[in-house]
């Protein structure tokens, strides 16, 4: 049996702009609290007032190739969540989102992707992390991966 002790849940949240990414400071000296994503939501600015299509990634390594922030590609090992969400004015009344994440462990800085497909609109982001206590062992592994960006 893994003996875990579960820690407290950590809570993000902001607005991104589109083609931006954010960094989220987690990282610590030795490294022993590692984190998995629980929940990751995303909301419009304006909600039932525009149209949009909204692309959000976590990754554990930065990512600074705007070009690629609107495609989603699981076979990145450094990606550890992605969000799509598709919102609508109050007259068609649509709104969908899609969220998968992965159930890795990270002791290192995240870092939040945001493409807005159909325009330039801004995003909102709720994002909760599991604090997970890790052995030296574990911690080793979780910075290696890290730092090499695939597992």
């Amino acid at each position: 049996k893994e003996n875990i002790e579960i820690m407290p849940i950590k809570t993000f949240r902001g607005q991104i702009k589109d083609l931006a990414a954010q960094r989220i400071k987690l990282s610590t000296n030795q490294g022993l609290i590692g984190y998995r994503i629980v929940k990751l939501e995303v909301m419009s600015i304006q909600p039932g007032q525009v149209d949009g299509e909204h692309v959000v990634q976590v990754y554990t390594t930065p990512h600074t190739d705007t070009s690629k922030y609107d495609n989603i590609n699981f076979d990145d090992p450094t990606l550890v969540g992605a969000c799509f969400y598709k919102t609508s004015d109050i007259n068609t009344n649509t709104d969908t989102q899609f969220v998968i994440f992965d159930n890795m462990k990270f002791n290192q800085d995240i870092y939040i992707t945001h493409a807005e497909v159909k325009g330039t609109l801004a995003v909102n982001y709720h994002l909760e992390l599991e604090q997970i206590k890790l052995d030296l062992n574990e911690a080793t592994v979780a910075t290696l991966k890290d730092m090499r960006g695939r597992e």
